[in-house]
């Protein structure tokens, strides 16, 4: 018989706050407040009779019984994750299709799925590139991806990742005549538009920069041609940190300024209300979430 065991809420929210070594990160992966996960940290303590942090002006460090008790649990809470996507996956057979913008298809999941189809080799993944972002999935799709604020009626969002907007040209701008040391040196190049001349206007009042000429430069219908016409050397773009990652990554793209602005929109993983429970899209929106965080764990 198992003797008595600590509240998993307990141990959830020790695990947190030693994975951060901070209460309040810990708090805000667990959608509870800073003054609950301190609340759960002392009746661990209390449980165990043993001092698991060492709590020092805003530092928070774990005790030599911390650091091993926080060992243990992090493999116990590995396996619990492990069993938990094995059991879905037993029951999440048979086709998902997927719904993407193109862009965010092929700078962002294609690169990536080949990694869901070895895990799950049971879910057949059939992914559609088409812009939805109006709020109706029909019956042939299961889940997408949407790019707006998150309000979608009678639709089950999960916010997947944040959009980060800056200036990106191909490094070869910077060995020729006009440098790139000041957000005021963007008068001196040709300016890449997506879709609209009034996202150069929106981001340069937003850093109070004058002197830009934003009526000049090509607009392109889509945002991969921006991407390509700025590594190609054309002038500058104004693009996502998400979309551009692939070129970034290999050099092709360049951000000359650490100014970003963070658009009010975001990428979310959508499905029907009816079937946000569903094995199959449980499994994906989960793979999906595991992805970003290794991202931003890189």
């Amino acid at each position: 018989m198992l003797k008595r065991l600590p509240p998993l809420n307990a141990l959830k929210a020790f695990e947190s706050s030693a994975r951060h070594l901070s209460f309040t990160k810990a708090a805000e992966e667990l959608f509870v407040t800073q003054a609950a996960v301190s609340h759960q940290i002392k009746s661990l303590e209390s449980f165990l009779s043993t001092k698991l942090f060492h709590r020092k002006n805003r530092a928070l460090l774990l005790t030599e019984e911390g650091q091993a008790y926080f060992h243990d649990l992090r493999e116990i809470f590995v396996q619990i994750q492990e069993a938990t996507e094995r059991l879905l996956a037993m029951g999440a057979k048979g086709a998902i299709t997927v719904a993407t913008p193109p862009s965010f298809a092929s700078q962002w999941l294609v690169p990536k799925i080949y990694q869901f189809s070895q895990l799950y080799t049971d879910i057949d993944v059939r992914l559609k590139a088409v812009d939805l972002d109006d709020g109706f999935l029909d019956d042939s799709v299961d889940i997408a991806v949407y790019y707006g604020k998150g309000k979608w009626p009678d639709l089950h969002a999960t916010k997947l990742l944040p959009e980060y907007i800056t200036p990106m040209c191909s490094p070869m701008l910077l060995h020729m005549d006009n440098p790139l040391n000041s957000l005021d040196d963007l008068s001196h190049h040709r300016l890449l538009h997506d879709s609209a001349r009034s996202h150069w206007k929106n981001w340069l009042n937003k850093f109070n920069v004058k002197g830009v000429n934003v009526n000049q430069g090509p607009i392109f219908s889509h945002s991969m041609m921006v991407l390509q016409a700025a590594a190609m050397g054309q002038g500058i773009a104004l693009s996502d940190t998400v979309l551009a990652k692939p070129e970034i990554e290999s050099g092709r793209l360049i951000c000359p300024f650490p100014e970003k602005l963070e658009s009010k929109h975001s990428y979310y993983l959508v499905c029907r209300e009816a079937d946000a429970d569903k094995s199959k899209i449980q499994v994906f929106r989960d793979w999906m979430l595991d992805q970003v965080e290794d991202e931003s764990n890189e």
